[in-house]
């Protein structure tokens, strides 16, 4: 199946998935207040696979689990629930926009990563435009306290937690976008969700907490509207070349720091705010040196 290139439908299925997500990270962080991360994670796998089966049907995607690559499909789950993991936990110990900041590092480690696994040359202009991203995740720990022994421990894991979902999104945003060469936006998303749900439930007999009545609603609202937010951006990279969605996908960011403010009244300090725009900063000019080393071959 051939890769599409229609950017205006990949631009408002980005925009709409990153406005999804960060909804979906209002939920997560308050059921984490009741439950462990990881039951979090569950639920948010095992009720997002009626919701993309009711999308696919809907649509007539015509997606199926047969496939030729499986094991691509697992290695694609395994790095998503990683990261997934690594976002969760983060969210339940760091402000909504500090952690959306720290995990919008994915650009800087898809160029990293493309050295080694896709032979690219990475040339001085992307090089200095990843040092600049390194450079707002530095500031937004100096605002925490973290080179003065002030950051808690839990907030030092939580950061570090937000920077290691952008290794290993990263490693995901490659696979989704070389499985996209032949499979449809529904079987790559119909595989992710059942092995993620089989991957978290492993976890469930060390980590199970019976929930309350609010706790379930909050665990269903995270299942929903992370499987529709996941068929959107899933469609997204499979509708638009990556680097040309970079800049739609930040406005994750906008919606964080307004749902911060008002849910949980987190103020963004000038930190959080002067590293973030050094991680978008980075994170928009590599995607531009890509669109003119296109335009020059």
């Amino acid at each position: 199946m051939p890769l599409r290139h229609d950017m205006r439908r990949g631009a408002a299925c980005m925009l709409a998935a990153t406005s999804l997500f960060a909804v979906m990270n209002v939920f997560v962080k308050l059921a984490s207040e009741e439950l462990h991360f990881l039951q979090v994670m569950f639920f948010r796998s095992a009720l997002a696979v009626p919701v993309v089966l009711l999308i696919v049907l809907r649509t007539r995607d015509g997606a199926t689990l047969r496939t030729k690559r499986p094991w691509q499909h697992v290695l694609r789950a395994a790095t998503g629930t990683t990261a997934m993991a690594c976002s969760f936990f983060a969210l339940s110990v760091l402000p909504l926009a500090e952690q959306t900041a720290l995990t919008y590092t994915t650009p800087l480690f898809v160029t990293l990563l493309a050295i080694p696994f896709l032979g690219e040359k990475v040339g001085v202009h992307r090089f200095g435009a990843v040092a600049a991203g390194f450079l707002g995740i530095v500031v937004i720990a100096l605002g925490k306290g973290a080179f003065g022994g002030e950051v808690t421990r839990a907030a030092a894991m939580g950061m570090g937690a937000a920077v290691a979902h952008g290794v290993f999104s990263a490693a995901t945003t490659l696979l989704v976008r070389s499985l996209s060469s032949t499979e449809r936006s529904g079987t790559i998303v119909l595989w992710q969700s059942l092995l993620m749900t089989g991957f978290t439930g492993l976890a469930m007999p060390f980590v199970w907490v019976n929930p309350s009545m609010e706790g379930w609603l909050l665990l269903l609202a995270t299942g929903v509207i992370g499987g529709v937010a996941q068929v959107l951006l899933t469609e997204a990279y499979a509708s638009a070349q990556v680097s040309a969605l970079g800049a739609f996908s930040y406005s994750g960011i906008l919606w964080s720091i307004l749902l911060g403010l008002l849910v949980f009244g987190d103020r963004p300090t000038l930190w959080t705010l002067l590293g973030a725009t050094l991680i978008v900063a980075a994170g928009l000019y590599i995607m531009h040196r890509e669109m003119v080393r296109k335009a020059r071959r």
